[in-house]
């Protein structure tokens, strides 16, 4: 909490000695606090100059050095506390480079930051112009929303190409829809997200990746990618069936064991099963994957099929053509199970990411996509990247199931 030194207190009593209330007057636009703040940085600005010369304004010793003061520059800044003129001095040689207001500066005091937290939030151009007017007093131009955030765009290249750790241990990976321009034409794009649990049980987005639609190639490509960044294994993929997916985990990390997401699985059974039996149904199925073991698994969906395989055939077929990859998690013990099964967590991140998007409507282009998803992904990082609990048991499991392919160093 920020407190006021005795002197501060003092300043302060006097300045509003004459205060009558006026909340306008003290905190407006043309407020109190706005013309402190412009005095405060004019004065800033002619101690710079006066540092710069080496001499105060109309000393002796300025006489005859070779330059000095030159008027002013009137300059237009937008700042926490509202917009105005600021007066600039200058210098006769040109050589004065101020720091508290750069050379064409024109935002101070978080502005900047403001605008990125709230596009970050999804908030439209226009909506962003309307907050900044009511929090700070400041006009901001849709042109200037779109500087500030094209700033975004050289911080997203760089985190997409960062060097990725060699091995992880799990890694889910999920797709979301939106809509962009493309040559002038608005269309469905595929946006894939990779998010990873390291060997310390700390979670990493790997990365953001954009296609005209989801398959096998697609995949093919986003795997490449993260082995030419330093990716060369991962223990556990864990994904919801998306097409071509599974064959492109196996193909490029061909170690990898794929775990296709149960609750996606349940879901996709229960679509034809009607309301009144779906109670039933979902608890038989739990007894499938709620199995101790792949053999009583099998157990489990044989008596599943042998009570609901005539009303509804479609069920068991839809567990058996996939079950190489549906009991992956059986191998492993409980620790591990608990974490691979399903693709929650990144379910969840991916909620957060969703949210931001749904009524952005269509986007200008992908850049734009990819600059708000990642500002979106930081905001949400405050959340999600908390270390998995009880990481430890599942590190040492790991560690006795996959031992030559842990690094040295861990």
């Amino acid at each position: 909490m920020l407190e006021l030194t005795t002197k501060q207190e003092k300043l302060l009593k006097e300045l509003l000695k004459d205060f009558d209330g006026d909340a306008q007057a003290l905190l407006g636009r043309e407020g109190l606090l706005g013309a402190i703040s412009k005095r405060a940085i004019e004065t800033a600005l002619e101690a710079e100059m006066t540092h710069h010369l080496g001499y105060p304004p109309h000393a002796a010793a300025g006489y005859n050095t070779g330059n000095s003061r030159n008027g002013y520059t009137e300059k237009r800044v937008e700042t926490d506390a509202g917009s105005f003129d600021l007066e600039v001095p200058r210098d006769r040689s040109g050589t004065f480079e101020p720091q508290i207001v750069k050379k064409r500066q024109r935002r101070m005091g978080g502005l900047d930051e403001a605008i990125i937290h709230l596009y970050a939030r999804g908030q439209s151009t226009r909506s962003i112009q309307e907050t900044i007017k009511e929090l700070y007093g400041a006009d901001v131009s849709s042109s200037l929303v779109s500087d500030v955030t094209a700033s975004v765009h050289e911080d997203v290249l760089a985190w997409q190409s960062r060097p990725l750790e060699k091995v992880y241990a799990i890694a889910y990976f999920d797709a979301l829809f939106v809509k962009s321009r493309e040559e002038g034409t608005v269309k469905t794009r595929a946006v894939f997200v990779g998010l990873a649990i390291d060997l310390e049980g700390e979670k990493q987005v790997l990365g953001l990746w954009m296609a005209p639609t989801e398959g096998a190639i697609s995949w093919l490509n986003i795997f490449s990618e993260l082995q030419a960044r330093g990716m060369e294994d991962c223990f556990i993929v864990c994904v919801d069936g998306l097409k071509g997916l599974p064959e492109a985990v196996e193909a490029t990390f061909p170690e990898a064991r794929v775990q296709l997401c149960i609750v996606h699985q349940q879901r996709k059974s229960l679509r034809f099963v009607p309301w009144k039996d779906r109670k039933r149904v979902s608890a038989d199925l739990r007894k499938i994957y709620a199995s101790p073991t792949e053999a009583a698994a099998r157990s489990a969906l044989d008596a599943f099929e042998r009570d609901w395989g005539e009303r509804y055939p479609a069920i068991a077929p839809l567990w058996r053509k996939d079950w190489s990859r549906l009991a992956t998690f059986f191998d492993y013990p409980p620790a591990i199970r608990k974490v691979v099964y399903t693709t929650n967590a990144i379910e969840s991140l991916n909620y957060s990411l969703r949210r931001v998007i749904r009524d952005k409507g269509s986007f200008p282009n992908d850049e734009a996509v990819l600059k708000l998803l990642w500002l979106a992904l930081n905001e949400a990082s405050k959340k999600w990247t908390r270390p998995v609990k009880n990481w430890k048991d599942a590190l040492n499991q790991f560690a006795i199931l996959y031992g030559d392919r842990m690094p040295n160093e861990t």
